[in-house]
């Protein structure tokens, strides 16, 4: 058994978890980094982004804060993709770090199926969980414990069955170290947007006793929420929500209709002519222009497009708005010199953040337990 600090420590050590919070801010998928904030439904406000959600009740529980507006852009994945998730303490990435270890608790990984990525509502029914991790009595690690080690980074391999569409795809960590003392269970979570393209057509078919009501599978009464991870004698602990689903692969594919259309992604694409991508924002090329009046016209536009990719960015930074900004200034000092023939071509190219680690593989591997 862990053995855990005493309460004494333990007070004196929530000042200093009191703002170690964290976040989910970007998406790999099968190893590549779509870049910051692309896809992935995030706060707007970078001083409250790391905050857990508050109530456990509130709508903010499907998606985050914020998380009920889509983005502009679906990222596209595979039968069996894996998706790894990055968690930040920083959501810009200026300091390292995922999350306090002291934030002990389980994670799990949500999806829901959208009809219409952009209309359909992230709150309410249709969630159902994939994933998850909790306590591990043999290693005496809480699913926090292994994303820490692997700084930040969660990873799960999307089920073989899983028709072709668009999906909403939720992880989910919640943190324990104030449930039981103070009643406070701490909901870390976000949501990506993804378009699925697999062999398999049709509805989704999922159980109704696999399936959840987002807000609304849990409240503060849920055993998952009280539990004391400071107990001496540590009980099993009882996963929030609903158990894992995994579509049987074998059988979608026999209930597939040879003669359907394959799905095609045609909602969230990035833009053929895109020059430089910022999270969910992409600059464009700028009018052809051979003398003053269209020169400036040019500036004025391509200035126009650096405001509204800094009004547009989630807190992961602007380290891709300040490239394209420098493009605008070096045409307006192009302007200013009577080079009145442009625009220059655009040959910067997107700064994406390095991860913090090696990517993971899907670790507490479910599938292999089903099959077990």
């Amino acid at each position: 058994m862990r053995a855990y600090a005493s309460a004494g420590l333990l007070i004196l050590g929530f000042a200093s978890l009191a703002n170690a919070h964290t976040t989910f801010t970007t998406l790999y998928i099968d190893r590549k980094n779509q870049g910051d904030g692309t896809c992935v439904r995030m706060p707007y406000d970078g001083e409250t982004a790391t905050f857990p959600i508050h109530p456990v009740t509130s709508g903010d529980m499907a998606c985050g804060r914020n998380g009920t507006e889509p983005v502009q852009f679906v990222c596209p994945a595979k039968k069996g993709s894996l998706l790894t998730f990055e968690f930040r303490l920083w959501p810009d990435a200026q300091k390292p770090g995922s999350i306090d270890p002291g934030h002990l608790g389980p994670c799990a990984v949500y999806l829901k199926k959208m009809d219409n990525m952009l209309t359909d509502s992230a709150s309410g029914d249709g969630w159902f969980k994939i994933w998850e991790d909790g306590y591990n009595a043999e290693t005496e690690k809480w699913c926090v414990d292994t994303l820490v080690e692997n700084n930040g980074l969660l990873s799960v391999n999307l089920p073989q069955g899983l028709p072709s569409g668009y999906y909403l795809v939720r992880p989910e960590i919640l943190a324990l170290h104030w449930a039981a003392h103070r009643n406070d269970p701490q909901f870390y979570l976000g949501c990506a947007q993804i378009f699925l393209d697999s062999n398999i057509h049709g509805p989704l078919e999922v159980p109704k006793e696999h399936l959840a009501t987002i807000p609304g599978y849990v409240d503060l009464d849920t055993p998952g929420l009280t539990f004391d991870i400071y107990q001496k004698d540590m009980p099993p602990y009882p996963m929030p929500g609903p158990q894992v689903f995994t579509p049987n692969s074998s059988q979608s594919e026999a209930n597939t209709n040879p003669n359907a259309k394959p799905m095609v992604q045609t909602v969230g694409l990035v833009p053929s002519d895109c020059l430089l991508k910022s999270a969910n924002w992409c600059g464009k090329p700028l009018a052809p222009y051979s003398d003053s009046p269209s020169c400036w016209r040019a500036v004025n536009d391509c200035f126009a497009q650096s405001k509204e990719c800094k009004k547009s960015s989630p807190p992961v930074g602007l380290r891709n708005c300040d490239v394209w900004s420098a493009y605008c200034e070096s045409i307006n000092q192009l302007c200013a010199q009577n080079v009145f023939q442009g625009p220059p071509a655009f040959s910067a190219q997107e700064v994406v953040v390095p991860p913090p680690g090696e990517l993971p593989v899907m670790w507490n591997n479910v599938f292999e337990k089903k099959e077990g």
